[in-house]
């Protein structure tokens, strides 16, 4: 039985991007652009690199086949989003609340919360790693330093929400920059390039391929995206009728394919970066974003080529921590109808992945960081099904979507997305446990 409750998340913000009246196509795309690109910074974070620098340092460009494919799940599962946003003016959260007994409602909000702090420790690892590796900060002061995106978060979203967006666009412009730089640094073969974006039966048939294959696959789509997503695109001030509302979907869509495109550019990069500089010259374990920020200037024979990639590095972990922290705000007043003030949701969504962080530090030593990396993406991948599965279903059903409900076809490739990025995640987290058992 359904409960109904339409308080919105992120109430400082909520609609409060207005939208031109004017028919002008790219004046409208402008307006509702933004929410996407907040959105990829979760498809390129730290958590990432590492498959994918992996990837191309052992098989070459091979597995840009794979980066594709996911990219492909994940512009299909964030429109999703979209759809379920404006179709409702509900988040993927309220939407739990609302159609799920309170049991597992709050069940569901415990494994977010969980899912969110262990993106966030992804994110906060990475951002300290990057600031070792440029300026030679001990990991330990780095964690702490990485604290104070929350003062930035909170100054910003108090001048206006399209701030944020300007902040994070402008820090994934300068992965973009950087990546775009290493790639003329490598020289690539564009041949290679080209054919790795072609699928290849060797990927099924090589274990150790398949394993990287399905790491990238499982790490693809956050939990917390489609969360964040389905709340951020109701900061723009349609007109609540059928028709602006099927406009809302239109460019909200526009928006997340451009922005999730760009990431496909990134993370492709990553690996192509790996394949001419690693694979070709026959450094094929190359694994660790320390290990690779180490021979890239050596191998390249460019000395700024290091320092560029913890650049990346850096602003890659931090527009990514800014996204976790208001998908931890979304979450509690989705889920609880319970709000606490914005700098204090913050600091908590920010304290359980610091606290974690520093003991492993303390007590293990800066070389622990590596499993923390690995543990924090076993549990993205516990929680994801409890995220996709509500998506798909919720916009599934006429009830809840009227005439927005997915089309027959969407429907069959929604299922399908979420039945192989459930499955995937499953092997892998299997793969996993038996690793370590072992």
């Amino acid at each position: 039985m359904a409960r109904s409750d339409h308080s919105p998340s992120l109430p400082e913000v909520h609609r409060s991007i207005s939208i031109p009246t004017a028919k002008g196509f790219w004046r409208k795309l402008l307006a509702f652009a933004g929410p996407g690109y907040l959105v990829s910074v979760g498809y390129m974070d730290p958590g990432n690199w590492a498959t994918d620098i992996a990837g191309g340092s052992r098989f070459g460009y091979t597995l840009l086949s794979v980066i594709l494919l996911s990219n492909l799940m994940a512009i299909l599962l964030q429109s999703l989003c979209v759809r379920l946003g404006v179709a409702t003016g509900k988040d993927l959260a309220q939407a739990c609340r609302d159609y799920f007994s309170p049991r597992v409602s709050f069940m569901l909000w415990v494994l977010c919360e969980i899912a969110i702090a262990a993106c966030d420790l992804a994110e906060l690892l990475g951002s300290a790693i990057a600031l070792k590796l440029l300026f030679g900060i001990p990991l330990l002061w780095g964690v702490c330093i990485t604290a104070l995106d929350v003062l930035a978060l909170l100054f910003l979203q108090g001048k206006g929400f399209r701030y944020v967006e300007a902040l994070v666009v402008m820090l994934i412009a300068t992965v973009g920059v950087c990546f775009g730089a290493e790639i003329l640094f490598s020289r690539p073969d564009m041949g290679g390039i080209l054919q790795g974006y072609l699928p290849n039966r060797e990927i099924l048939r090589n274990p150790e391929m398949l394993y990287i294959a399905i790491g990238i696959l499982g790490a693809t789509v956050m939990p917390h995206n489609l969360y964040l997503h389905s709340s951020i695109v109701q900061t723009r001030a349609w007109q609540p009728t059928p028709e602006k509302k099927r406009e809302a979907i239109k460019f909200g869509t526009i928006d997340s394919t451009a922005a999730l495109s760009f990431a496909l550019f990134i993370n492709s990069a990553i690996l192509i970066v790996a394949a001419a500089t690693f694979h070709s010259s026959g450094h094929h374990n190359v694994a660790e974003i320390q290990d690779a920020y180490q021979l890239l200037s050596p191998l390249l024979g460019v000395s700024a080529a290091s320092a560029i990639f913890g650049l990346a590095l850096l602003a890659s972990g931090q527009s990514s921590t800014l996204t976790a922290t208001l998908a931890g705000q979304i979450v509690m007043e989705g889920f609880l109808r319970f709000r606490m003030p914005s700098w204090l949701r913050r600091l908590a969504t920010r304290l359980l992945a610091i606290i974690p962080a520093l003991i492993a530090i303390v007590f293990f030593g800066e070389q622990s960081t590596g499993q923390l990396l690995l543990l924090s993406q076993v549990v993205l991948s516990l929680q994801l099904s409890f995220a996709v599965i509500p998506l798909v279903m919720f916009t599934s059903d006429r009830r809840l979507m009227g005439e927005f409900v997915n089309p027959k076809w969407l429907k069959v490739l929604a299922w399908a997305v979420a039945t192989i990025i459930v499955g995937l995640n499953s092997w892998l987290l299997l793969q996993t446990i038996l690793g370590w058992l072992g």
